[in-house]
């Protein structure tokens, strides 16, 4: 369990007392095996804000792989959890300043102030607003991003004049991550309904089933799947006037130097791909344009075409850049004793193995094989037509 802060640890943790208490207990290892001393030495200093000081010192460890500048943050795990990567955070924001220039921005589920902290630092954009009913989480949000305005306020009740709205509803409670859009807090398609005609961005699950949103309930705006470093992280909605009824993929890389590269992809290009025997190369999209349903787009940009017109899976003779691409060694079978046959003969040890379209268990497939070679391999397993097919490959490689 997490602890639960209360407005008194805020004002606590923002105070000049608190700042250096901070400054003590991340000096501490807080282990599972330092942990109780640690405790120990925390309360008997800082009571009754012992809990809140460590609980914000392993918010911030954990916050390093997602957040910019962790160490300067308030914040709770819920919030943490919920936060939008500061990458595709500061991406969102660079876009909203070059299609709505001069705009005020509303984060109408500003949490603990991730977004907004990204919105300040984007020239183009006049003005940031934040506001939340959680009055914890937004006292840690004007720690966080003292330049926003913030608002104790529904995001469900208009309170403000600004040109883009933005939402990030809550996927999660306490029974667990929440999939039914009329669950979400708050609920998608009210969000919709409350600021039509005004432009409004929704961040969503990536699982979103957006074809459904489009042909059940006449969604007409813009569908965005985004992923980072080979995760897919949402699928944001943008809706409202001067956006287009599209789907797009954006696919985000941080490189070894810390700048990050994009790549975009959208239904407007042509999809027109045949399909046919494998290439020199089978090519994995990232999952970014599989969920956006941008498969037969990529392949027709790149000059690769599909194995079976219903899989995501593509090949050709080259790996376009950024794509992770598995060179064929030889097609075969699927069946357990072909496949060990095979890996056999070609000395494979360690074995990874991707799956579309076969219901096959990797991890459970893997211990079956017991391969015991030294030679890494790969293994796609496939459907082409109603026969399934595995091509044994060297291992991946990100080109």
């Amino acid at each position: 369990m997490s602890y639960t802060f209360g407005l008194d640890d805020v004002a606590f943790l923002r105070s000049r007392h608190g700042e250096k208490a901070l400054d003590t207990v991340s000096g501490l290892a807080l282990t599972p095996a330092s942990m109780l001393s640690d405790i120990t030495e925390v309360r008997g200093r800082y009571t009754p804000h012992d809990a809140a000081l460590i609980e914000t010192v392993r918010n911030r460890r954990r916050a390093a792989a997602k957040l910019r500048d962790p160490a300067e943050l308030l914040l709770t795990d819920d919030g943490l959890q919920q936060a939008t990567a500061s990458v595709v955070a500061a991406h969102r924001a660079a876009e909203i300043a070059a299609r709505f220039s001069a705009s005020v921005v509303h984060d109408l589920t500003c949490s603990i102030g991730a977004e907004l902290r990204e919105l300040v630092r984007v020239n183009g954009i006049a003005g940031v607003i934040g506001s939340d009913l959680d009055r914890v989480r937004l006292a840690m949000a004007r720690h966080n991003v003292p330049d926003a305005t913030l608002l104790v306020a529904d995001a469900l009740t208009p309170t403000s004049t600004a040109d883009v709205l933005l939402a990030d509803p809550a996927r999660r409670s306490d029974a667990g991550r929440i999939f039914r859009l009329d669950q979400l807090t708050p609920p998608l398609l009210e969000l919709l309904a409350t600021y039509a005609g005004r432009v409004l961005i929704v961040k969503c699950a990536p699982g979103l089933d957006h074809q459904m949103l489009r042909n059940r309930f006449g969604f007409d705006g813009e569908v965005q799947v985004t992923s980072l470093d080979g995760g897919v992280r949402e699928a944001c909605l943008w809706s409202g006037p001067g956006v287009e009824t599209r789907r797009r993929a954006t696919v985000l890389r941080t490189r070894p130097d810390g700048a990050v590269s994009e790549f975009e992809i959208t239904d407007h290009e042509d999809d027109d791909v045949p399909a046919g025997d494998a290439g020199e190369w089978i090519v994995d999209p990232d999952g970014a344009i599989v969920r956006a349903g941008l498969v037969k787009h990529y392949a027709h940009r790149f000059g690769l075409w599909q194995l079976d017109p219903q899989i995501a899976y593509l090949t050709g003779d080259s790996v376009p850049a950024g794509a992770r691409g598995f060179r064929v060694i030889e097609q075969v079978g699927v069946t357990e004793k072909v496949l060990r046959k095979a890996l056999a003969a070609h000395g494979c040890g360690p074995l990874e193995i991707l799956v579309r379209g076969l219901d096959v268990d990797p991890d459970q497939l893997r211990k079956k094989l017991k391969p015991k070679g030294d030679r890494p391999l790969s293994v796609v397993l496939t459907r082409i037509g109603r026969k399934g097919t595995a091509f044994i490959c060297e291992p991946g490689v990100r080109f």
